[in-house]
């Protein structure tokens, strides 16, 4: 295949359906169950349902008194028959003009419907004088109030955290299945690019791209390989490639992606038959994406300075993340502008920016950075909440101007 320079101009949703064409969603093979404890991070395969009503029972939802509440013409005092405490599988008998001293998250006795809690009540010597009447099933919680045996808890799609995974061990699961991790290579190019620890000698930068992308795809449910740093030849990015090729679903290069004679991620992977394209966003206009090797491995290629390798990765990789999921993206959602700033025309750009709130309620937003949106800036994504979208024919934001918003994970 002949290389060249000349590049189609895509739109960001243009280009991201395209990368997301490279890859299909994990099917029912590409599952793993595991238990509750090891799933934080993961997506669930398959739906969670109640194993049983939640709550199995009736139960008290206060520190009190159960009562019939036909028993309760005030003033009322009720003899005091038993006790039961929150664990227990007493379920005391009580007739009329008496009543069960009763803990929260006990269960309630079959002759009663209500519970007074203990804040109005008086304790006599003869027992117990309720001082405010209650309703039938007043501070009663109903079994399967929250959920029945057999519905959805989970549905599959779901990212696991600390509140999905709470539900599905209310609901009786010790394990849930879980869709694989896909199995992403990464590599960062140049004959610049020192590893983190070392000095630096003229010229030389410290190489800060594939530990971003190594724990952005652990982030984001992927099990990456890093490689160390590919130097600008031909041959050593082949091989790298080659490397990965056998084990991997994905590879995410970075770097060499522009025009330039020394760009060799474009050169090599031009020869492959890949797509490089102009995008009309700012950072990351110039992309690319290819299949290697026999098994036409999917490689999607990112512009080499940090914020570009960044912002490229939340728009067109977390995606794929999520693809091979079978999970929603996260939606954008509005915010207002509460700092100015410029944008380029013709191209969406994607600030990094802290997030506030107002008086009145309204999500604020201000660049992170003094720089903005510079490709170059190492530091802008550290302090950010969120990425700031801009239109592409918008080139200046001003106070009080809505603004689209993606939180960072």
């Amino acid at each position: 295949m002949a290389l060249t320079n000349t590049r189609a101009l895509l739109t960001v949703e243009e280009y991201l359906a395209e990368v997301l064409a490279l890859i299909e969603p994990f099917g029912a093979a590409d599952v793993d169950e595991l238990p509750l404890r090891e799933a934080a991070g993961r997506t669930l395969a398959a739906p969670v349902v109640a194993r049983g009503d939640v709550p199995a029972f009736a139960n008290s939802a206060m520190d009190g008194f159960a009562v019939r509440s036909a028993d309760l013409a005030p003033p009322t005092v009720l003899r005091i028959d038993a006790e039961v405490l929150a664990g227990s599988s007493a379920d005391p008998a009580f007739g009329p003009g008496a009543c069960v001293r009763i803990m929260t998250g006990a269960p309630l006795p079959t002759a009663a419907d209500a519970v007074v809690p203990v804040e109005q009540t008086t304790l006599l010597p003869q027992g117990v004088r309720i001082d405010a009447p209650v309703a039938a099933g007043q501070h009663v919680r109903a079994a399967g109030e929250d959920v029945r045996q057999g519905a959805m808890v989970l549905d599959a799609g779901v990212r696991l955290g600390a509140r999905t995974l709470s539900a599905a061990a209310g609901a009786g699961h010790a394990t849930v299945r879980v869709v694989r991790r896909p199995r992403v290579g990464v590599i960062a190019t140049g004959d610049e690019l020192v590893p983190p620890g070392g000095d630096l000698g003229r010229g030389q930068i410290f190489e800060s791209n594939a530990t971003f992308l190594a724990a952005a795809l652990t982030r984001d449910g992927g099990e990456a390989t890093v490689l160390p740093a590919v130097r600008d030849t031909d041959a050593a990015l082949a091989g790298a490639l080659d490397d990965l090729a056998a084990t991997c679903d994905l590879v995410v290069v970075s770097g060499g992606v522009s025009v330039g004679d020394a760009d060799v991620t474009r050169i090599v992977l031009e020869r492959a038959g890949a797509r490089f394209r102009h995008v009309r966003l700012q950072p990351g206009k110039p992309q690319g994406w290819a299949r290697w090797g026999a098994r036409g491995l999917p490689v999607i290629a990112l512009p080499g300075n940090p914020l570009s390798a960044a912002v490229s990765y939340e728009t067109f990789v977390a995606p794929v993340l999520d693809r091979f999921h079978r999970r929603p993206t996260p939606a954008w959602t509005p915010a207002v502008a509460a700092a100015a700033w410029s944008s380029p025309a013709g191209r969406r750009q994607l600030v990094p920016v802290l997030l506030d709130v107002d008086a009145s309620g309204r999500q604020l937003v201000r660049p992170a950075h003094r720089h903005g949106s510079a490709s170059h800036m190492i530091t802008s994504l550290a302090a950010a909440d969120a990425l700031a979208a801009v239109a592409e024919d918008v080139t200046a934001v001003a106070v009080g101007d809505l603004v689209a918003i993606r939180r960072l994970p």
